[in-house]
């Protein structure tokens, strides 16, 4: 058994490689903390079966700026004392401070996820393929409109209270289908794979398959359970960002950058859920 948890680690480690170009440039963000704040309810339909709703609203860039709104249904059935599946949708309502508008997205998550019940802890395995839908007028030479990601997370939960159980666990978020660009960085300008800035792009969007690790996290936190149907979290999330950024026109004529951003981002996170 636990040759089978290490090889399926392996596996998503791989998956996620990151996607190296010689076209990009590096830049260094500057470290930030937000704010996560969560309210939602979770209704037992039958044994191992629950539907929950939640909505979450984030601030970040030192809770100076507004992020967004999400709100978020799922559905989740335990199928095995060890296994859990789930299926749950997002509309998330994030705030874009460049074009003082908000930007739809909508987004899709199924999760499978195995769990070890090892004395008073649980050490648990979760994988989750997620679609993310950007709605409106979007730039598809800098972005696809559909995103496609899956995410890894290894946790482990003390158990062995009925009041107090903190948790401690490590996610990576995989990158499926990011943009793959073609050209050459001589200092000034983006040339194509001969070196000349001949023709009207000078650079070439290939496609849609480069696979790399955007994100990385770490989060320490504690679910407090008060009397029988009211649950509290709290949560310090370190979240390492490495995001592939393109910044091109809208006709894809023209490269303007193509950036790979490195930074630190802390959350501060806390919620609520009525459990019936």
């Amino acid at each position: 058994m636990k040759n089978n948890w290490i090889i399926i680690c392996l596996i998503s480690l791989i998956v996620g490689l990151p996607f190296c170009s010689s076209a990009q440039t590096t830049t260094s963000l500057d470290p930030e903390v937000g704010l996560r704040l969560g309210i939602g309810i979770d209704k037992k339909l039958a044994k191992g079966l629950h539907l929950s709703l939640e909505e979450e609203m984030r601030m970040d860039n030192n809770f100076t700026d507004f992020n967004r709104l999400q709100t978020t249904l799922g559905l989740d059935y335990k199928v095995h004392k060890n296994i859990k599946l789930g299926l749950s949708y997002a509309m998330i309502n994030p705030y874009s401070s460049s074009d003082k508008a908000f930007k739809f997205r909508h987004r899709l998550m199924f999760d499978i996820t195995g769990t070890l019940h090892l004395g008073k802890w649980n050490l648990s395995l979760k994988e989750r393929f997620q679609w993310t839908y950007r709605a409106g007028d979007i730039n598809v030479y800098q972005n696809p409109r559909n995103m496609l990601a899956l995410k890894s997370r290894i946790m482990l939960k003390y158990k062995g209270s009925k009041v107090v159980n903190p948790y401690v666990y490590v996610e990576m978020r995989n990158v499926l289908n990011a943009p793959v660009v073609s050209a050459y960085y001589d200092g000034s300008n983006y040339l194509t794979e001969d070196g000349s800035t001949s023709g009207d792009a000078g650079w070439f969007l290939t496609g849609y398959n480069g696979g790399y690790i955007n994100r990385v996290r770490g989060c320490l936190g504690v679910d407090i359970n008060i009397k029988k149907h009211n649950v509290l979290n709290f949560y310090f999330l370190a979240d390492y960002v490495h995001d592939k950024v393109i910044d091109a026109n809208s006709e894809g004529t023209k490269l303007k950058s193509y950036t790979i951003e490195n930074g630190f981002v802390g959350w501060l996170g806390a919620s609520y859920t009525f459990k019936f």
